[in-house]
């Protein structure tokens, strides 16, 4: 883990340690032990990677797993909580209908701005917000959302993005968009601590940014991600472009922090566009006939692969990492069916619909679209 990251001891007997910051100690007593017992930390992921240590009683009995309290019942600050609730995969029903007065996640992209200097504060904090109908979670996030603010500029711009951690453990920030030395810019800083991470856009793409602090697995998968638009020189205009962000969710308890057991072996519960299970179903996105429609795409993971398609249309411009793989009237009057992104790539689409209708919108990984990942155009005259 990072040197900025605090941790704690808990033993099954349901003894534990404050959350201790670097350098701090205490002494827990566990009284007289007739039973062999495991200990380990409770910050979320530390289990995983290894902070777990056994106290051999010679003669005594086991603690089995059942009188263990498990790892993916944390409370608001990653420890245990002694509510173990249900699970909330439980009341996962991706058929469930939109909750009364929905309304989903703005889906546009930014504006480019004019200005050449972009100042942002980015603060992390934890909220509780719902993930799909019924289904709440602690999220960590970046100005309170998941995905985090959408940055948006021009090649040769200047970022200065100040990082302010408002939680009780470790955190960092990563722009892929950047090319600084990470052990400079990209290290992790404590509670109330504060860093200033600054950085020019030398290239364009769509860029993700994350939290880097270990396990970074973790930190990506509840919340703390984002993206970063640098536009390619003479971007045509369209007359409308959305943004969609494909994330994965890994749901712990109801109102708890994520299943980091279901992360380590690549068990995602939901995968879904900006943050939520099925919410341009619910909320679909407008367009009209004749429209030339972008859509901005970024898989942030942080492990699976995404397809992404729309259903009854297909791309007449595909511009991926960096590059353009297609534009209209080509050569071979060609067009493509879906763009592919493994975790941390992303690029645009670009189309127009002759007719009205409602189309869908997916990953054409088709167990990911029937677990969230599905959206809809809808399109008038």
């Amino acid at each position: 883990t990072d040197a900025a990251d605090a941790h704690d001891l808990a033993f099954s007997t349901g003894q534990r340690t404050k959350r201790l910051a670097p350098g701090e100690s205490e002494t827990l007593d566990l009284g007289v032990v007739g039973t062999s017992l495991e200990g380990w930390c409770t910050v979320v992921g530390h289990r995983q990677m290894g902070m777990v240590f056994d106290v051999n009683v010679i003669g005594g009995s086991t603690a089995t797993q059942g009188d263990q309290t498990e790892h993916s019942d944390m409370g608001h600050d990653g420890h245990m909580d002694s509510n173990t609730g249900t699970g909330a995969a439980a009341d996962l029903d991706f058929m469930a209908p939109a909750p009364e007065g929905f309304k989903a996640a703005d889906p546009r992209a930014p504006k480019t701005p004019k200005s050449t200097t972009h100042r942002e504060t980015f603060t992390v904090s934890e909220i509780v917000a719902e993930v799909a109908p019924g289904v709440k979670q602690k999220r960590w996030t970046f100005n309170k959302s998941a995905p985090g603010p959408t940055l948006r500029g021009k090649i040769g711009d200047k970022f200065i993005i100040t990082l302010v951690n408002d939680t009780d453990m470790a955190h960092s920030i990563d722009f892929h968009a950047s090319k600084v030395a990470p052990d400079r810019l990209m290290k992790s800083i404590g509670p109330g601590e504060q860093l200033v991470y600054e950085f020019t856009a030398h290239h364009s793409g769509i860029w993700m940014y994350h939290c880097g602090t270990m396990p970074m697995g973790v930190h990506i998968a509840n919340g703390l991600f984002g993206a970063v638009i640098i536009d390619p020189p003479n971007l045509p205009k369209v007359d409308r472009e959305y943004l969609m962000i494909q994330s994965e969710l890994f749901l712990g308890e109801q109102g708890g922090l994520l299943d980091a057991s279901k992360l380590a072996n690549e068990k995602p519960d939901a995968v879904v566009f900006n943050g939520y299970v099925n919410q341009y179903k619910y909320d679909p996105l407008p367009a009209k006939v004749g429209e030339r429609v972008r859509f901005w795409v970024l898989n942030v993971g942080p492990d699976r692969s995404s397809s992404f398609h729309v259903i009854g249309s297909m791309f007449d411009t595909v511009w991926f990492e960096g590059d353009y793989l297609l534009k209209p009237n080509n050569a071979s009057n060609g067009a493509s069916q879906a763009l592919g992104m493994e975790a941390a790539q992303g690029g645009f689409v670009e189309l127009t619909f002759d007719e009205p209708g409602k189309y869908p919108f997916v990953s054409h990984r088709m167990v990911d679209a029937e677990r969230g990942a599905t959206g809809v155009v809808s399109v008038t005259k």
